[in-house]
């Protein structure tokens, strides 16, 4: 596994110049893809701008605590994704990834009470003897008794013991967030869901028709995390 990769051919999801440096670093294989994550390193030094260069990222993580989804990180390359909270109790500071509407992800403030929640999509189930594994977005895997979830739905967990604390369904009057496709960045209640595409009205209450797999449901009828 290659450890850095070329800037120009970096993801475009990666908020960062083009040019100086020939390289950029290649974040490990993880829970997220490499277009909907970034390098722990990145996230420090060009997004919180609280280091300059990887040496003073790994005093960073060696001697204070950073967490993303409140378990602490000692690996620069760790991949932090979409969705995804980074803490950092010594400046009492908690942020979310998100993507905007110009395809970059981005990094919003969020309180401490916010931190301890992630809204994670189903993206697949399976049954392992008498039990349901729910396949989360993220890499998470999830054990349930009663199989009340579909594809499409997301689940909120609570952060770092993974415990479910509700369940967002897909469907009218849900409230999305586009993290892929044309759209991707904007948000809204649906109007009408069919077998592979919906349609929801956004905050301008335009009405817009996309691809199911884009949407990722955060709430019932209003997010229940800050989006901006």
């Amino acid at each position: 596994m290659k450890r850095h990769l070329k800037r120009m051919n970096a993801p475009k999801t990666w908020d960062m110049k083009r040019h100086g440096s020939k390289w950029v670093t290649r974040p490990l294989p993880g829970q997220s893809s490499l277009e909907l994550g970034l390098p722990l390193n990145l996230v420090l030094r060009n997004y919180l701008q609280m280091a300059k260069t990887n040496h003073e990222v790994k005093y960073l993580l060696n001697n204070q605590e950073i967490k993303v989804d409140h378990t602490r990180r000692k690996e620069l390359r760790f991949i932090t994704g979409f969705m995804d909270t980074i803490s950092i109790p010594l400046l009492k500071q908690n942020f979310r990834m998100l993507i905007n509407k110009k395809g970059k992800l981005y990094l919003i403030p969020i309180t401490d009470t916010e931190s301890t929640i992630k809204p994670c999509k189903i993206i697949g189930k399976s049954l392992i003897g008498k039990r349901t594994q729910i396949n989360l977005y993220d890499g998470k895997n999830i054990f349930v008794d009663k199989d009340s979830y579909k594809v499409g739905d997301s689940l909120v967990l609570e952060l770092p013991s993974k415990k479910i604390k509700d369940i967002l369904k897909l469907d009218k009057g849900s409230f999305i967030f586009l993290f892929k496709g044309k759209h991707r960045g904007d948000s809204g209640v649906v109007e009408k869901v069919g077998k592979d595409t919906l349609t929801y009205k956004n905050k301008s209450n335009d009405i817009i028709q996309t691809k199911k797999q884009y949407a990722f449901v955060i709430g019932k009828d209003k997010p229940v995390i800050k989006i901006e």
